[in-house]
């Protein structure tokens, strides 16, 4: 509907990727592209870089065009640093810096045999849970095997022609960064680093003026390599590396080595044929990667600069004890630990690839599952807008299919609270989720995964320890021997309510009531500023009796899970 794609970002990128691949490669597969580097976790960040092209491939699966989604593995890029907090990672990786990502051991006591494996298996499993679609491209394996061996001497041949080309911005400045008018949290400044392809040296400074192709070495397998000799006509190059080596090869059959970045990249562009390749902040700047590959694939490679949008950064709100280096951001694997893929998928559906937004890992992920809960009530009732109900159907299914799903989804700060509680007895979470609504009562446990699990996750990952909920044991009798004439007739106008409104509904108009009771008005009375006053002190008294705090979880779900019993008991009143 025309309504609809004025409101989609992701209906009109697909419109102009499908026009421009008629006109670029009429009958052909449409192609789109990401490029991740596992130089170390793959972040939240670096998903955008999938999620972009991810969701626009998608779209157009659904309007019956064939399409190739390629993931690029950087992973014959050269090991740059040791991340900091890295299991099994110390200072002694700092002897591979300048190797291949695959020549860097994994690791101590992964399962993967270098370390591109070990990050890209990461972020494959991500991958697969989120329902994206795509083939996976090794770079280590496309060089070695000599599959650009054509583009790498075509590139040698031409390197005066791209020294040119690059020479109109070395002089260039990037702008001065603008100082953020609001503090960027540690997730957006990660982000904003991107994987460190965008600094790489391009080819400037060889022993033979510019020189787009950078040898590792045969002894120390680095590139900290020079070239010092080529002839163009037997394509005979000798190289001198730091370590002391040095040797002559024939570029013609040497596959041990790689075009550098900003030459690299719209090679590639130029031999898949991609229309479609998203680019964030960090290769967008004038003079970076993708502004230069953009003069250098028509006269070079004969090809065509993809469109595509430049993406935004992806920031982090709360990252308690999270298991990701000291400093770092999170995974994809952290975030789906703790909401389905549908919530994450619709995170970067709903939002264009120019704004950024954050990832709640705090208390933010109760609100924004209520937001996604009341989407999926508009969705079935009708009344949702175009553009959410494209945002959704783009989060809950592929064109493959419907994403699995919770049966009974119900409110998953429900659920919080329940895990909270009951530190995730299963005996006991199931005795109150049936009794938060007995005209439904929930049959098995499997009815509410996997929210349950995220939920549970979430609790014990990312609430610290003095803020879970701990029921106390015994009443507090000093407190209830200092009650005063009102807060004990609160107390027992609760206690006696509560067998005639043992469920969520029930429990929560009471809770309200009592206050209005009190104050002679009816249960249903309209609220005013004192009588939310008096609420308040009512809640915090219960608080103070069944979790010796003055706040917790919602008080209709604290009274089923403690039970009514026990609520009895430590407000007081005899069993």
């Amino acid at each position: 509907m025309a309504e609809s794609n004025e409101a989609d970002w992701v209906s009109r990128f697909a419109d102009d990727v499908i026009a421009e691949s008629e006109r670029r490669a009429p009958g052909k597969p449409v192609v789109v592209a990401s490029g991740l580097s596992p130089s170390g976790p793959i972040h939240l960040g670096n998903l955008r870089e999938v999620m972009t092209p991810h969701l626009v491939a998608d779209e157009v699966r659904r309007r019956g065009h064939e399409v190739r989604h390629l993931i690029s593995w950087d992973d014959y890029d050269r090991y740059r640093k040791v991340p900091v907090g890295i299991p099994g990672v110390d200072e002694s990786w700092a002897e591979h810096i300048g190797k291949p990502l695959t020549s860097v051991p994994a690791p101590a006591g992964s399962a993967y045999p270098n370390w591109a494996e070990h990050f890209k298996a990461q972020m494959a499993a991500s991958l697969a849970e989120l329902g994206v679609e795509y083939d996976g491209i090794s770079q280590t394996a496309q060089y070695q095997a000599g599959a650009y061996r054509a583009q790498i001497l075509h590139a040698v041949r031409h390197r005066a022609d791209i020294d040119a080309i690059l020479d109109q911005y070395r002089t260039k400045k990037a702008p001065a960064k603008q100082q953020s008018q609001k503090p960027v949290d540690a997730a957006e400044l990660e982000a904003a680093e991107g994987s460190g392809a965008a600094e790489e040296d391009d080819g400037s400074g060889s022993g033979v003026g510019y020189f787009p192709y950078k040898p590792y070495c045969a002894v120390c397998g680095k590139d900290l390599t020079t070239v010092t000799a080529y002839d163009d006509g037997t394509t005979e190059l000798t190289y001198t590396c730091a370590c002391g080596h040095g040797e002559t090869v024939r570029l013609e059959e040497f596959d041990r080595g790689k075009l550098v970045w900003k030459v690299d990249w719209p090679m590639r562009w130029a031999y898949e044929g991609v229309i479609f390749e998203p680019s964030g902040v960090d290769h967008s700047s004038p003079g970076s990667s993708f502004q230069v590959g953009g003069q250098i694939v028509g006269p070079i490679f004969g090809g065509k600069q993809p469109i595509g949008p430049m993406y935004a950064f992806v920031g982090i709100s709360g990252m308690a004890k999270m298991s990701s280096s000291k400093g770092g951001v999170p995974v994809p694997g952290d975030a789906l630990r703790i909401m389905e893929p549908q919530i994450l998928r619709w995170l970067y559906a709903r939002r264009r690839p120019n704004q950024s937004f954050k990832i709640a890992f705090d208390q933010e992920i109760q609100r924004l599952y209520d937001e996604w809960d009341a989407l999926e009530r508009k969705v079935a009732e009708g009344t949702a807008l175009p553009a959410d109900v494209a945002a959704h159907s783009r989060a809950a299914r592929t064109a493959a299919g419907e994403l699995p799903r919770t049966v009974r989804p119900l409110p998953y700060r429900t659920l919080a609270s329940v895990a909270d509680i009951t530190a995730g007895a299963e005996a006991q979470t199931l005795r109150i989720l049936t009794e938060l609504d007995p005209a439904r009562p929930i049959g098995s446990l499997d009815e509410v995964r996997p929210r349950l699990d995220r939920a549970e996750s979430w609790i014990t990952t990312q609430v610290p320890a003095e803020q879970r909920t701990v029921v106390r044991a015994e009443p507090d009798t000093a407190r209830l021997a200092a009650l005063g004439d009102s807060e004990r007739a609160g107390l027992k106008l609760l206690v006696d309510g509560l067998d005639s409104h043992w469920s969520l509904d029930g429990l929560t108009t009471l809770v309200y009531a009592v206050p209005k009771v009190l104050a002679g008005l009816e249960p249903d009375a309209k609220p005013t500023p004192e009588l939310k006053v008096a609420q308040r002190s009512f809640f915090a008294l219960l608080y103070e009796l069944l979790v010796g705090r003055d706040t917790g979880p919602r008080l209709p779900t604290l009274l089923l899970a403690v039970g009514a019993d026990r609520v009895r008991t430590l407000l007081g009143a005899s069993a």
